[in-house]
């Protein structure tokens, strides 16, 4: 099933990826904005292919294009032992917050909640844990 979002028309272009940050309050009465609305917060998209269906608005110069997106996988750091590639885990945030940390985007990846469900896509490689931790990189889908 195809996921249709909103873009502004000078950004619509087949392939160009975002990051989707949220509603912003400005829209709440636009009469379209469930349609913006509809991705997750944090998460990665790619713009798959364009619409004919154009609209108005207010935030974008000119006008909004309707666009096809798919997610895109998520680079996360997860416990060695929990990595096996095509198995689907629960992932679990890591008790570090060491924000100087190389590694901090990976293990506290944006756009992947605590407790839901993802397929280990890919084994990256290690990640070399200050603390000592055995991690790997994986995408998560």
């Amino acid at each position: 099933m195809a996921i249709v979002t909103l873009i502004g028309e000078n950004l619509a272009k087949k392939g160009l990826e975002f990051t989707y940050l949220g509603p912003i309050p400005e829209c709440r009465d636009c009469k379209v904005r469930n349609v913006c609305f509809s991705l997750d917060v944090g998460r990665k998209y790619r713009i798959a292919s364009l619409r004919d269906t154009f609209h108005e608005c207010k935030r974008h110069e000119g006008k909004v294009r309707a666009v096809e997106v798919e997610k895109m996988p998520v680079e996360a750091a997860m416990p060695a032992k929990m990595c096996v590639e095509g198995t689907t885990v629960r992932y679990e945030t890591t008790e570090c917050r060491n924000m100087a940390c190389r590694y901090y985007d990976i293990c506290h990846p944006l756009g992947v909640k605590k407790g839901a469900k993802y397929r280990i896509l890919k084994i990256k490689g290690d990640v070399k844990c200050p603390e000592g931790n055995a991690m790997k990189s994986v995408l998560l889908e």
